[in-house]
């Protein structure tokens, strides 16, 4: 079951925890500079199609949840600055918040979400 966005802005849904804004990031350009620059994130971003990620140059500590292809969390990492993500192999897509978020929110293993908006041909 293949999902692809455009670039935007929609809402993440966690299935039994919150809704909140979410920015996605679909072309290559937009995944590569994710939170990269940033202070401070509002909501969470969403990297896809994407099984890692780094944060080199990243000014905060960021959570990272690895979605599979059915948007089921796979698993939940809170990453320092300037630290590389090995790849999750079942991971298809990733989350990025600041460091908080995802506990905040109820994304943990086994949790499925649902992304709202922005949604490209294909």
């Amino acid at each position: 079951m293949g999902r692809r966005w455009r670039d935007g802005r929609g809402e993440l849904v966690v299935y039994g925890g919150a809704t909140v804004p979410l920015e996605i990031a679909a072309s290559y350009r937009a995944r590569t500079r994710g939170l990269l620059g940033r202070d401070a994130a509002e909501g969470a971003m969403l990297l896809s199609p994407a099984n890692s990620v780094h944060t080199f140059r990243m000014r905060m500590p960021i959570d990272v949840a690895y979605l599979d292809r059915e948007l089921v969390v796979v698993a939940v990492r809170t990453m320092r600055p300037w630290r590389l993500g090995l790849p999750r192999l079942r991971a298809r897509h990733v989350l990025e918040a600041e460091a908080g978020g995802m506990a905040e929110w109820g994304v943990r293993v086994g949790v499925r979400v649902e992304v709202r908006g922005a949604v490209g041909a294909g």
